[in-house]
């Protein structure tokens, strides 16, 4: 946020890293070279940032720059213990591998940052992935039946990813499906099992 960052790097303005985005993805679409995206990176921990601030940011990132291929999310490392910078005990590993699911939960699975975190609760559960958190939360709209269910419903599965419900969808024309079946799938049925009906 503005008001992080101004902690971090109080001489930095949001607007303008937002301008320097802008203007690269600029210099993109005119380069000849073949560079067709771009990427950025989130340093996380340092501050007091919730997460669901920090998947907003990239979720409008990722809406307003067609050329953004991803955004990189970094633990915060303290590298000495100058006393302006933040300590903390640990760097925030965690945080950062939760971070990294949640944003290929919207960037390949169409889900809304709202889906996954709100302002309401607006951590994501260290305990478990959050799309299994997501489909605990929404117990009701399983279980999916696997020979009839919509590839956008499939890939809300725990244990379905965009590959094997792409396989299910073609492997199910031709053949009955079975949990041995969605294993050589690329499913990933310990998980998948709990909330399928086949």
């Amino acid at each position: 946020t503005e008001k992080s960052l101004s902690l971090i790097a109080p001489d930095k303005r949001f607007i303008s890293i937002l301008n320097a985005i802008e203007k690269i993805n600029k210099i993109i679409e005119n380069n000849s070279t073949g560079t067709k995206s771009q990427t950025t990176q989130l340093i996380v921990g340092a501050t007091p940032d919730t997460d669901y601030q920090i998947l907003k940011v990239c979720e409008n990132l990722y809406k307003n720059n067609s050329r953004l291929k991803r955004v990189y999310y970094s633990a915060y490392i303290p590298v000495n213990d100058d006393p302006r910078l933040p300590q903390i005990s640990k760097p925030p590993f965690l945080k950062e591998h939760r971070l990294y699911q949640a944003d290929w939960l919207i960037r390949y699975y169409g889900f809304h940052v709202e889906e996954i975190v709100s302002e309401g609760k607006p951590y994501l559960d260290e305990k478990i992935d959050p799309k299994l958190d997501w489909a605990l939360k929404n117990i009701h709209l399983f279980p999916v039946e696997i020979q009839n269910s919509s590839f956008e419903t499939l890939i809300r599965v725990p244990g379905i990813g965009p590959t094997s419900a792409k396989r299910i969808l073609k492997e199910r024309k031709n053949t009955l499906l079975t949990l041995d079946g969605l294993k050589n799938l690329g499913v990933v049925t310990k998980r998948a099992k709990h909330f399928i009906t086949i």
